[in-house]
């Protein structure tokens, strides 16, 4: 069975969020439309406490964007995102919810960052979310969402690492950085993933 993996579309990351990826909300009709097409509909949602300690602003003289560490792993310092009960974690209210089956939440810890739908970034502790595909007969995953430098990114290598076969739905993306995604998508295809559009993947 294929699921539709829809990562992280939430308010702080399109225009008018507090880490908006340019064009962000383009992809929100295109993971609508692929929905009725997969068995199994699976979101993730950034989930952070705040004074998370990949904010810059849990790090005196820090500025967003900036590259740091946190707990011994490399960390670039955002812009206070997502944060737990405030509407800039909510889900982009055009998305349509009602055929998600199951949320997971990520980055609550504190001390570690997590970009992955799967793991937290130092691969300490996992969300469950493998297995729970696993479970449900799942051998194909499909990724839409934000940003496809980054939560995309590493929730589709950890895809790959747990045996699934990979297929990022490229149209339903949008990345913060173009040259960021580039260099990612070469990594992807080296690693097995394969690349579609909406109409390629909504059948």
């Amino acid at each position: 069975m294929k699921a539709l993996l829809l990562i992280d579309i939430q308010n702080d990351f399109v225009p008018g969020g507090a880490l908006a990826v340019p064009g962000g909300n383009a992809v929100v009709p295109l993971a609508n439309q692929l929905q009725p097409h997969f068995g199994l509909v699976v979101a993730t949602q950034d989930w952070h406490p705040a004074g998370h300690g990949s904010f810059a602003s849990s790090h005196p003289g820090r500025q967003p964007f900036e590259q740091g560490e946190l707990h011994g792993l490399p960390q670039t310092l955002w812009p206070d995102h997502c944060v737990q009960g405030t509407p800039g974690a909510e889900f982009v209210a055009s998305l349509d919810q009602h055929r998600i089956e199951a949320i997971f939440r990520k980055g609550t810890n504190p001390a570690i960052d997590s970009y992955s739908g799967f793991f937290d970034n130092g691969h300490r502790k996992t969300t469950g979310l493998a297995d729970y595909l696993r479970g449900r007969g799942v051998t194909a995953v499909y990724l839409a969402g934000l940003a496809a430098d980054f939560c995309v990114y590493f929730s589709a290598l950890d895809a790959l690492q747990e045996g699934f076969a990979v297929f990022l739905v490229e149209d339903a993306t949008r990345a913060i950085s173009a040259e960021g995604y580039g260099q990612a998508r070469i990594d992807l295809a080296q690693r097995g993933a394969q690349f579609v559009a909406t109409a390629e993947a909504a059948v």
